[in-house]
């Protein structure tokens, strides 16, 4: 199945400018701010109860994290959330969008955490953070949802590989987490492995099979580390259980996929959906393209049931 039609707009623009692979990592983080932050229209962002700027005590020392309360009384789940952005790109205002919806959606606080970004911080500072986040997020989820039984991760793209890294984390530490929400994960940083996805959308939308090497470039020195090739992990027994969505035209289909089959293998409940005629990237597309609208919703709607 093609890009759905409502979409054409999106591959005509990216078409009359230069690929991310192109340029340079300072010119890929001002296009995306620019985009995400800069054009977008404040009305589509979703209503939340109140937006609150704090720091969490990361690897090596304060990073910035930002708090969105839904509005329900009394307590309610948390969810730790990791932006995408290829480990390069992205921070709390660029997907600022994703985690007011995750908020709105699923009724839970949301704690959506910076981490260090390669080049100038390689692989593994970013897990590093982000383990650090789970932590901090379920020493405080009193203070957060309140319900210390419904404490869940969540992520896209790069964020989804970070927030499953972390998952596997919190199994070994012995935190109680209830659930993981994966959008479109990275999980198989290894360039000899062949997925048809990868060479179906070589050139998809949002995301080039280019793009991915230029960030695993910057990112990640050993692509068989299994705390991000996650898909090689010897061990994923126990895990929590997890949402997996991906999208029919990115390359990261068929990894995000095997994932969800390798989670199930390992005895893990797993909610695996693919969204035809997406692309990488649809859930920060849910105020312009109505399919990318009701996948969104779904896979929130997913997570909303793992915690009730």
């Amino acid at each position: 199945m093609p890009l759905d039609p409502g979409l054409d707009w999106l591959k005509t623009m990216l078409s009359a400018g230069p690929s991310l692979s192109s340029g340079t990592v300072e010119q890929a983080r001002t296009n995306l701010r620019v985009a995400t932050v800069d054009l977008r229209d404040p009305s589509t962002k979703a209503s939340v109860r109140s937006v609150e700027d704090t720091t969490y005590a990361a690897h090596e020392g304060p990073r910035p994290a930002r708090v969105y309360r839904p509005h329900v009384e009394g307590p309610v789940p948390t969810v730790m959330f990791a932006h995408g952005g290829g480990y390069v790109l992205g921070d709390l205002d660029t997907h600022d969008p994703q985690a007011r919806f995750i908020c709105a959606e699923v009724g839970a606080v949301v704690v959506s955490i910076d981490y260090r970004l390669a080049p100038e911080h390689p692989f593994p500072s970013g897990h590093l953070d982000v383990v650090a986040g789970l932590r901090h997020v379920a020493a405080a989820v009193g203070e957060l949802g309140g319900d210390p039984a419904r404490l869940a991760v969540a992520g896209d793209s790069g964020g989804a590989n970070l927030s499953a890294g972390a998952a596997v984390v919190a199994r070994d530490e012995g935190i109680a987490l209830a659930a993981q929400l994966l959008l479109y994960p990275s999980t198989d940083f290894t360039e000899e492995a062949t997925y048809p996805s990868r060479v179906e959308n070589a050139e998809g939308m949002l995301l080039s099979v280019d793009d991915m090497r230029w960030f695993r470039q910057h990112y990640l020195a050993d692509p068989s580390d299994v705390r991000a090739s996650l898909l090689h992990h010897p061990d994923l027994t126990g895990v929590a259980p997890a949402v997996v969505a991906t999208a029919e035209c990115d390359p990261l289909r068929d990894e995000g996929e095997a994932y969800a089959e390798a989670l199930r293998a390992a005895g893990v409940p797993v909610v695996a959906r693919r969204y035809d005629g997406l692309p990488h990237g649809f859930f920060g597309l849910g105020h312009v393209h109505p399919v990318s609208d009701k996948a969104s919703r779904e896979a929130c709607a997913d997570l909303k049931e793992l915690l009730r």
